[in-house]
């Protein structure tokens, strides 16, 4: 998912030219390239308005992506090694973003005519999001078989 995303954000950023903030690339009906820079973190909270807090976001972002690989090596379960692998790839796609650029680079802008019912957003933003989403639904509706309580019969 780390190379997906930095893949497409060469792509869109390199070959199709969208290199200016705030330019447009209509292509469907319902989906545009449109060029943000996030100096946030999520849905733009936690704006990093100097270099400070620029680094700051990365330690911080970074800590989390260690944690989520941590647990990504002692998880057990498909499903939600699975779900951990987007959430970890999708993280460190936005880190070396802030690091290197000092902001995340957005371009996929959703929308139904002028109503956008999401930000612009970027692989590693659909990544944590679709990983975050698969572990929540998995907590709630998977279940691990229980252990059988049936007893052995007594061989006396």
């Amino acid at each position: 998912m780390f190379v997906l995303d930095q893949f497409t954000k060469w792509l869109v950023a390199g070959p199709i030219g969208l290199t200016e903030l705030g330019q447009n690339i209509h292509l469907l009906p319902f989906f545009d390239l449109t060029r943000v820079h996030n100096r946030g973190i999520s849905l733009g909270l936690l704006t990093a308005g100097s270099e400070n807090a620029r680094w700051l976001l990365v330690a911080m972002t970074a800590v989390i992506a260690g944690v989520v690989a941590w647990w990504l090596t002692r998880e057990k379960q498909r499903g939600d090694q699975l779900a951990l692998g987007l959430v970890l790839g999708g993280a460190l796609g936005n880190i070396v973003d802030r690091a290197r650029l000092g902001y995340v680079f957005d371009f996929a802008d959703l929308h139904i005519g002028e109503f956008r019912p999401f930000l612009v957003f970027n692989v590693a933003d659909a990544c944590i999001s679709i990983g975050v989403v698969i572990l929540i639904l998995r907590a709630f509706l998977v279940r691990e078989p229980k252990p059988s309580m049936t007893k052995e019969p007594d061989n006396a």
